[in-house]
């Protein structure tokens, strides 16, 4: 692989030539929403003859940048730990391998029935144009902020496991060239598996003590080294027996997954990797022929659109049997239904192994770029379109019928502050009626056998469903602010001698409670902070009782200034110096106890309460914020 690069005696200038474009072209990209990968890409089809022609032999250079694939392998296996892959099994393996499977082999056979390609051919072509973009894909689903959703998971299954299926996809290329330079014979198989069990025992036994010692000598840029060493020396190793070098790294990956220098691997490798790939991209894009795509612009963007209805068809049909809602599935079929960037890894090799036809290459390349950039044109689609049409068809649950028990208690918002307050007082056989307004959390809770209706809190008819009347202590546990300040409004206007607990984000929720005219609120974090406080006294030295004496002069002398800053919490000018008056009061503070262990002969009390007794970090809950 290396041998091309090192007798280009313009590498560097080439290299140099990249690094500059994609200085200037991907940023500029990004700012029109154009993805990474896909910058890349254009940023090569500028530079290439397609366009400027100014980067000479980009052979050579795509030769040198395919060492970024085999680190991004490595970094795929270091990320694959056992137990996370045990743990998503059925995600990464049911969904992921029918994705994959139905979408490769149903594009093989019509590429192999119309298009008249070989069967080996068809084979590389159907599961490399099968394989969706991650960082394509990772990336809109960040910025849409869908990840956490059901069909972002999903999709990361998904394209979890289309990662892992790209190692088999590389190895079993040089079993499909028509060159074949190694005998399969018993002797090469017995060479597979030593070398394979040389590196599960060279990764527990050699590796983690010899990276050990490299740690332990304080040379940090040596740890760099040893992650390139070992990357570089497999990948040889590996193609030394004609196995693919990104398989070998991957499988280290995977073997040093659940090491301790883990992190330490990933991290020094990750520079390396991102630059590599970007020159990868760049040289494809560089030896993509845009003149076809001038040529033939109906059947590049025919194929482009037609290969994404079929993997959305595959993909949408596959979450819909999972047992996902239409919408869901939907959902998940736009999400992966482009082309991805190890399509160009996969085209690129077979390439060189003469499995494809450099021209047959260069259109599969298009297809894959164009699929690419209309995937945010797909999304745009599914939001103005289909989220509509989810939106009204979407069955509208009401809400549940509260049989008149007239507990004492009433619960608004069963979440994570109303789930352990339930539970508190079912210790003492207290009865409380609890309301929620998320149709997904109370059936969650239910499932666990609590008892928790669906309605909205804040509707007086479900209050006066739920016993309003005849409660005598309501929990305001509700997180959003407004609802929460809304509620509290309704409850005292119209019940005034009815007791209102009410939970406080931060604050802002907490001045604002008390302008309505509740009295009793806790701020969701601050008796958590204190007591981590506390316990931070005593691990650095301080006696518990000078702990609990320290954390209760603050408590007091903080509960005193919320209800002075009451009235000025909207006066941002004069919070601000409030705020910094009440830190040099706290100061003093301090300071007197300080004073006092010094007479008591403390000293070292005094040097431990000193080192605490500087400004309190703003960002906390501890000290006010005008903004928190």
């Amino acid at each position: 692989m290396f041998a091309a690069a090192a007798g280009s005696p313009n590498l560097m200038l080439q290299a140099t030539i990249f690094l500059g474009a994609a200085l200037l072209f991907v940023p500029l990209g990004k700012r029109f929403g154009i993805a990474t990968v896909l910058g890349y890409l254009i940023t090569g089809l500028i530079l290439g003859p397609s366009a400027l022609d100014v980067a000479g032999d980009a052979e050579s250079l795509l030769h040198f940048s395919e060492f970024g694939v085999v680190m991004l392998l490595f970094i795929i296996g270091l990320e694959l730990q056992p137990s996370r892959l045990w743990a998503l099994r059925r995600s990464i393996f049911v969904l992921g391998g029918l994705q994959v499977g139905l979408s490769g082999t149903l594009l093989m056979g019509i590429l192999y029935q119309f298009f008249s390609l070989q069967l080996d051919t068809a084979f590389i072509v159907g599961f490399g144009l099968a394989l969706s973009s991650t960082a394509f894909v990772l990336q809109i689903l960040t910025e849409k902020q869908q990840l956490s959703s059901t069909h972002g998971r999903e999709a990361f299954t998904i394209l979890l496991f289309q990662d892992i299926a790209v190692i088999p996809l590389l190895a079993v290329i040089p079993f499909l060239s028509g060159v074949r330079e190694q005998s399969y014979d018993l002797i090469y198989f017995g060479k597979v598996f030593a070398v394979f069990a040389g590196l599960i025992f060279a990764s527990r036994y050699v590796v983690r003590p010899f990276f050990k010692f490299v740690a332990s000598s304080g040379a940090t840029e040596l740890l760099t080294a040893v992650a390139l060493f070992i990357v570089m020396g497999v990948s040889i190793l590996m193609g030394q027996i004609g196995l693919s070098m990104a398989l070998g790294a991957f499988l280290t990956g995977v073997l040093l997954a659940d090491s301790e220098y883990r992190h330490e691997l990933e991290a020094s490798i990750e520079p390396f990797k991102g630059l590599l790939l970007g020159l990868f991209f760049m040289s494809v894009g560089m030896l993509t022929d845009v003149k076809l795509i001038l040529a033939k612009p109906i059947f590049i963007i025919g194929c482009a659109m037609a290969l994404m209805f079929i993997k959305f068809g595959v993909v949408t049909a596959i979450a819909k049997i999972s047992g996902n809602r239409w919408p869901t599935s939907i959902r998940l079929g736009v999400t992966l239904a482009q082309g991805g960037e190890f399509a160009f890894v996969l085209f690129s090799v077979a390439t060189a192994q003469n499995v494809l036809r450099p021209e047959l290459a260069n259109t599969l390349n298009l297809i894959v770029t164009i699929s690419m950039a209309l995937t945010p044109l797909a999304f745009l689609l599914l939001e103005k379109i289909g989220e509509p049409l989810f939106a009204k068809s979407k069955p509208s649950r009401e809400y549940d019928t509260i049989p008149d028990h007239e507990h004492q208690v009433i619960i608004a918002g069963f979440g994570r502050v109303g789930q352990i307050i339930g539970r508190v007082l079912r210790m003492h056989n207290i009865e409380f009626t609890a309301i929620e307004r998320s149709a997904n959390r109370v059936d969650f809770v239910r499932r666990f056998g609590n008892q928790v209706y669906y309605g909205d809190p804040k509707n007086p008819e479900i209050l006066r469903a739920a016993g309003i009347k005849k409660a005598r202590v309501f929990i305001l546990a509700i997180d959003d602010l407004e609802r929460s300040i809304t509620t509290a409004q309704y409850l005292r206007k119209n019940y005034p001698d009815l007791i209102v607990l009410a939970r406080a984000r931060d604050r802002q929720h907490y001045y604002r409670l008390r302008e309505v005219g509740v009295r009793h609120i806790w701020r969701e974090t601050y008796l958590s902070s204190l007591d981590m406080s506390r316990e931070s006294l005593q691990l650095l030295g301080i006696s518990p009782e000078k702990a609990r004496e320290t954390v209760q002069t603050f408590r007091d002398y903080d509960d005193d200034l919320i209800e002075r800053q009451q009235a000025i919490y909207d006066d941002e000018a004069s919070l601000i110096e409030s705020v910094q008056s009440s830190m040099a009061e706290l100061e003093s503070l301090f300071d007197e106890d300080i004073g006092k262990a010094r007479k008591m002969d403390l000293s070292e009390f005094s040097d431990a309460l000193k080192n605490q007794a500087t400004p309190v970090d703003e960002k906390d809950d501890i000290v006010p914020d005008p903004k928190a």
